[in-house]
């Protein structure tokens, strides 16, 4: 088996943990959006939307400092094409929950179904999932329990967005609403998904490094 020499710097690994929080801090600003909707009205609206751009463009940085990093390193610590997908896909979580906060300022949303509070559970759990993992890819240890529960709860999220699909073909709400809602809840359901991505990510990279 060929010697393979890997960097202790943990510069990468703190990237990837930074990243993560990004994503902690994104899921608290969507569980405070789903308060807003619920009786503060579209000015806490405005104001969370605000928020929110203000923690993807956090996020954007980290990405770009994760970029630069490995654009610089002569010897990374796991492939660089793992570092640039790692990086894309916490990048790409962000993303859509900013892009569902978005949606809900801008197509004056004053209410959402009492279940999307369930998919942003499953987000607020993954999010602290992905966090916590991060800084265990520098032993590669202990990340298959990660992966496992990912996967559950993703499996979680699509049972609840299928409630809430059904919910808003009932008969309950009207076409516009309909199609604003189901904006809103397939971006979070695109963000549990993402997280599910970064979880395979992580899981190819350790089988890599393994």
């Amino acid at each position: 088996m060929p010697l393979r020499l890997r960097p202790n710097d943990p510069t990468f690994y703190d990237l990837f943990t930074e990243s993560a929080n990004h994503l902690v801090a994104g899921a608290r600003i969507l569980a405070e959006l789903l308060g807003s909707t619920a009786g503060s009205g579209l000015s806490a609206s405005h104001q969370i939307a605000a928020q929110m751009k203000d923690a993807e463009h956090a996020a954007d940085e980290t990405t770009h400092s994760i970029i630069r990093r490995v654009n610089s390193t002569f010897v990374t610590p796991f492939d660089r094409e793992d570092i640039y997908r790692l990086a894309s896909d916490l990048d790409d979580v962000m993303d859509f929950m900013e892009e569902a906060v978005d949606a809900v300022h801008l197509f004056n949303l004053d209410s959402l179904p009492t279940e999307v509070a369930e998919q942003i559970e499953v987000l607020q759990r993954m999010a602290a999932l992905t966090a916590e993992t991060m800084p265990r890819l520098r032993t590669m240890k202990d990340l298959a329990e990660y992966w496992i529960e990912v996967n559950r709860l993703e499996n979680t999220g699509d049972a609840v967005h299928r409630r809430i699909i059904a919910k808003l073909f009932s008969g309950e709400f009207d076409a516009l609403t309909v199609m604003k809602v189901k904006t809103v809840i397939d971006l979070l359901e695109d963000a549990v998904d993402a997280f599910e991505h970064v979880a395979n990510t992580v899981e190819q990279i350790a089988v890599k490094e393994s």
